[in-house]
C-alpha cells in the first residue's frame, strides 16, 4: 500500500468509473478526497459509498468555479487526478471531414479545457501553499496510437494529445517547485463512456487482439488504480513528466480486423 495516510486529493469526475474506482482505493488507503461530477445523484451516490473520508459537489468541470471550488475545500491540498472527459460523437466529433463546429468545441471543452482548468488551480494553491504537490491527468492511448476503424473520434484524439504535451510542458516548469505532473493513458475501459464500444460486437472481436493481456479483454476501472495510487503518492516524489499507458497491450499490438469489415 503507498503512502497515502491523511493525503488530501481532489478527484474532478471522481463519482462513477475510472474516477470511483480511485477514489474508493484513496480512501482505502487513508487519503481524504474530494469528488466532483457534473450530476448531483452521482455525487450522492458515491459519497453513499465512499464514506466520511469523502465530500463532494455538483459543478461543470469545463468552468474556472468549478476547480477553485475544489481547490478551496481543503485547507492543505497535497494531490489532483483530473479523470473527467468523456466522448463528444453525440455533439458532432469525429472523422475530420464531419466533424461539427459544436462537437469541437464541446470535446475540445470537456477534454482539455477542464484539465487546463483544475491543474491551474491546483498549481495555484500549490504554489500559495510552498508544498510542492502532485498531478495527476487522465489521457487516452488514442492521444499517440490511433485506431481508425472504430475509434476515428479526431477532436477527442487531439484533446487527449493535448492533455499529454500540456502536462509535460507544466511538468518542466513546475519541477523547480516541486510540482509533479503525470498522466495515465488507458486503453478501452468499461465505463458509462464506453457503452457505444462495449455493446458492439466487432468493435470487441478486434479488442481481443489489440488488448490481449489478461485474457484478452476490455479494461476494467480497478485496471487503472495501482498505476493512480503510485503516481499520486509521495512514494514517486522522484517521477514527473511521464505518461503511463495502462493499455492491456494496445500500443504494442496489431490488432486484427476481419477484411469482410474492411
Amino acid at each position: 500500500m503507498h503512502s497515502l495516510q491523511g493525503q488530501n486529493v481532489i478527484i474532478v469526475g471522481g463519482t462513477t468509473g475510472l474516477g470511483l474506482s480511485a477514489a474508493k482505493k484513496l480512501v482505502a488507503a487513508g487519503a481524504n478526497v474530494v469528488v466532483t461530477s457534473r450530476t448531483q445523484a452521482n455525487v450522492d451516490a458515491a459519497l453513499a459509498e465512499l464514506g466520511p473520508q469523502a465530500r463532494g459537489f455538483a459543478a461543470d468541470a469545463a468552468t474556472p468555479e468549478a476547480a477553485e471550488r475544489a481547490v478551496a475545500m481543503f485547507d492543505r491540498l497535497d494531490a489532483l487526478y483530473h479523470v473527467a472527459g468523456g466522448s463528444g460523437r453525440s455533439k458532432g466529433d469525429g472523422p475530420l471531414h464531419e466533424l461539427t463546429d459544436d462537437g469541437l468545441d464541446y470535446t475540445l471543452d470537456l477534454n482539455l479545457k477542464s484539465v487546463v482548468l483544475s491543474n491551474r488551480a491546483a498549481v495555484r494553491k500549490f504554489i500559495q501553499q510552498g508544498t510542492g504537490g502532485v498531478i495527476l491527468n487522465m489521457a487516452s492511448v488514442l492521444g499517440y496510437s490511433p485506431s481508425p476503424k472504430f475509434f476515428a473520434s479526431h477532436a477527442y484524439a487531439a484533446a487527449k494529445a493535448g492533455i499529454i504535451g500540456f502536462s509535460k510542458s507544466i511538468a518542466a516548469y513546475y519541477a523547480p517547485q516541486n510540482i509533479r505532473v503525470n498522466v495515465i493513458a488507458p486503453a478501452l475501459v468499461e465505463t458509462p463512456m464506453s457503452k457505444r464500444a462495449a455493446t458492439n460486437d466487432d468493435i470487441m472481436t478486434f479488442i481481443k487482439t489489440k488488448q490481449p493481456l489478461d485474457g484478452s479483454r476490455i479494461g476494467h476501472p480497478e485496471d487503472c488504480d495501482a498505476a493512480a495510487l503510485m503516481l499520486l503518492s509521495p512514494d514517486s516524489k522522484f517521477i514527473t513528466g511521464q505518461v503511463l499507458a495502462v493499455d492491456g497491450g494496445w500500443s504494442v499490438s496489431e490488432g486484427q480486423i476481419n477484411p469482410v469489415m474492411s
